[in-house]
């Protein structure tokens, strides 16, 4: 491809692009979440900075193979809360439960990130009808309404969408 400099002068323009000066050497891939091209203006920064956070925390995922990720990750608890929340609008049970202990977590970024929870969840004391926060919901206590329920979990989240999707919920 020809062009012409500020001088008049015709030079040859290379028609092969060169690759970004913070490209990775030849055989290695780069690191995930860095984004450059036409698409790297689509990703808000907010979304690049879960991102990567879940990366630091996390290690290299490996572009969409599940990692394991600490249970006490803030993402993490923001999953379990919302796994639980979606169970107590799907029971008829006249109390509120939470979740009691995170047993397991792995992340998985696939056009987000897929948070998969193995969690157990309790019963409280808070009926359904007063709707308090469950940060403010103690565990029931009276022996003949204790009940545990072990839960896998699947939580789909898209921050640049701010959507929180749970598209599995299996509870025993």
């Amino acid at each position: 491809m020809w062009r012409r400099r500020a001088s008049g002068q015709m030079i040859q323009q290379e028609t092969t692009p060169r690759p970004p000066s913070h490209a990775e050497p030849q055989g290695r891939h780069p690191p995930p979440c860095r984004l450059w091209g036409p698409h790297a203006a689509m990703w808000p920064a907010g979304a690049l900075a879960l991102c990567s956070l879940i990366l630091s925390t996390t290690g290299d995922p490996s572009r969409g193979s599940p990692k394991t990720i600490k249970t006490n990750n803030p993402g993490v608890l923001k999953a379990a809360r919302h796994s639980v929340e979606r169970f107590n609008n799907c029971t008829n049970d006249i109390f509120l439960f939470k979740e009691s202990h995170i047993s397991r977590a792995l992340v998985q970024i696939v056009k987000g990130l897929k948070y998969m929870l193995d969690l157990e969840i309790s019963r409280t004391i808070c009926k359904k009808t007063k709707h308090p926060s469950l940060d403010n919901c103690d565990f029931q206590t009276n022996s003949t309404l204790k009940r545990t329920l072990s839960c896998y979990s699947e939580v789909w989240v898209i921050p640049w969408l701010q959507r929180l999707e749970v598209p599995v919920l299996l509870c025993h």
